[in-house]
């Protein structure tokens, strides 16, 4: 699999692709799919280790909802959603879907129904209709060096990863893309962090632009260094790297929109975030938040100060995957955000920092296929066999919904009792229980039986009387 964000870049020599060419011209074309497949096997075996104390908490505890200790089953599942850390929102669809798939009111999925309901409800809030694939500059403006530059503004509290996300950003672009990188050390608060940076650069064999004078004092001024020297240089991307701080830090929220004005100014964007959505003129390319997945939820509302009020975000890169149980937090934060996840961290490695691939995750999260529970390989095409279980399910369930208003019409039932809207709760409730299935036919019914039988006590007081 060739890093997802340099598709539209294959012809400026991505290393798959190259090999895989050179491969084909030499009569081995056999040799090089072999080795591209061997790449892809290589990147999804990172995100089902990276996933595996997630994973192994989510199926222990769904395992246990069907050992036979009997309680509410629904309400045993919500709380397994809510502890993995996939939001409300999420749990709430997935749970009104089990509802809704259900043979009848007071029965239970399957567990392998269940799988497939998870698979497809979690892929559907990943979905945020946006590319997962980082933006870049217009290499084929080859008469405007302004153009040619892509900068990627990289944002996170200390403590995130950020400064780390960034050297393995680096290595990549330098390493597959074949990319000249320079990086620009725009913390200038913390004291480590110019360092750091630059041991980052060393590691990923790419330059490291720095404060150089006493008059580059400031984040905005070393910037703007680096701009000019990108530009003097001809680099092909540069990494902003900026000062760690809490999402409630309005100077130095400040100080990052500065910066993204410096950007705009210096490289002559005729375009706000306001009115522009066109990736291909964005400045900055790319506004990257670094967050820390072992924090749950507790980093979506930082996320959401920051998407307010310096974003737009434009992608989040959720690090220490490897290192949480929390890893349905990832869910949670791109749904309610609508920002895609562009990169996941799952190790401590150079090397891993992957492509966020939400098939892949969400396999890897529920034991599926390669990402198996327990390490072990399951079926290849376990995937897709859930979503063509997925399907039939939902086509069973209109199937049914349509016989029951077409069998309601016929006995001149009243329309507001048969609706086809899965969300109606007159067509379907719980109870404390969650097993019973209540609809305003059922009302009409017991009301009736109740007329009928005032009707009858009235009778038998007249025949008293005579």
């Amino acid at each position: 699999m060739v890093f997802d964000f340099f598709r539209d870049r294959a012809k400026e020599g991505v290393a798959q692709l190259d090999n895989l060419s050179k491969k084909a011209s030499q009569g081995k074309l056999g040799e090089g799919l072999l080795d591209a497949a061997t790449y892809t096997q290589q990147t999804n075996a990172a995100i089902v280790d990276g996933l595996a104390k997630s994973r192994n908490q989510l199926l222990y505890d769904l395992e246990g909802m069907y050992s036979g200790t009997g309680g509410d089953v629904l309400q045993q599942l919500e709380d397994t959603l809510l502890r993995s850390d996939l939001g409300t929102q999420t749990t709430n669809d997935i749970l009104q879907e089990v509802r809704n798939l259900r043979k009848d009111s007071t029965a239970f999925v399957s567990q392998q129904d269940l799988k497939s309901i998870l698979r497809g409800k979690l892929l559907e809030a990943l979905d945020t209709q946006q590319s997962s694939a980082i933006t870049f500059a217009d290499a084929s403006a080859t008469d405007d060096p302004l153009k040619q530059l892509t900068v990627l503004f990289v944002m996170g509290a200390n403590g995130m990863g950020k400064t780390t996300t960034i050297g393995k950003l680096a290595h990549r672009l330098q390493t597959e893309g074949q990319q000249k990188v320079l990086l620009a050390a725009c913390d200038t608060y913390r004291a480590a962090a110019v360092p750091q940076l630059q041991s980052w650069a060393e590691r990923a064999n790419v330059d490291c632009y720095a404060a150089n004078s006493e008059t580059q004092n400031g984040p905005s001024a070393v910037l703007y260094g680096a701009i000019d020297e990108a530009l003097a240089q001809k680099y092909d991307t540069l990494i902003v790297d900026t000062s760690g701080r809490l999402s409630n830090n309005q100077a130095l929220n400040a100080e990052l929109l500065k910066m993204k004005r410096v950007i705009q100014k210096r490289l002559q964007a005729n375009t706000t975030d306001d009115d522009n959505d066109d990736d291909s003129v964005r400045i900055p390319h790319e506004v990257l938040l670094v967050l820390d997945a072992a924090q749950g939820r507790m980093a979506l509302d930082s996320a959401k100060t920051w998407h307010k009020d310096i974003g737009p975000l434009t992608g989040l890169v959720l690090t220490k995957l490897d290192g949480t149980a929390k890893g349905g937090s990832v869910v949670a934060i791109s749904r309610e955000l609508g920002v895609p996840v562009k990169l996941i961290g799952v190790g401590e490695g150079i090397e891993d920092l992957r492509d966020f691939n939400p098939e892949s995750f969400v396999d890897g999260l529920l034991g599926i296929g390669s990402g198996g529970a327990n390490g072990s390989k399951g079926d290849k095409n376990e995937g897709k066999v859930l979503a063509g279980r997925l399907e039939q399910m939902r086509k069973e369930r209109e199937v049914a919904v349509q016989k029951t208003a077409a069998a309601a019409a016929g006995d001149g039932t009243s329309t507001q009792s048969t609706s086809t809207d899965p969300n109606n709760n007159d067509m379907m409730d719980m109870d404390d229980d969650g097993i019973n299935l209540i609809t305003n036919n059922n009302n009409n019914n017991l009301s009736n039986s109740s007329r009928k039988k005032k009707k009858t006590n009235k009778k038998k007081k007249k025949k008293g009387k005579r």
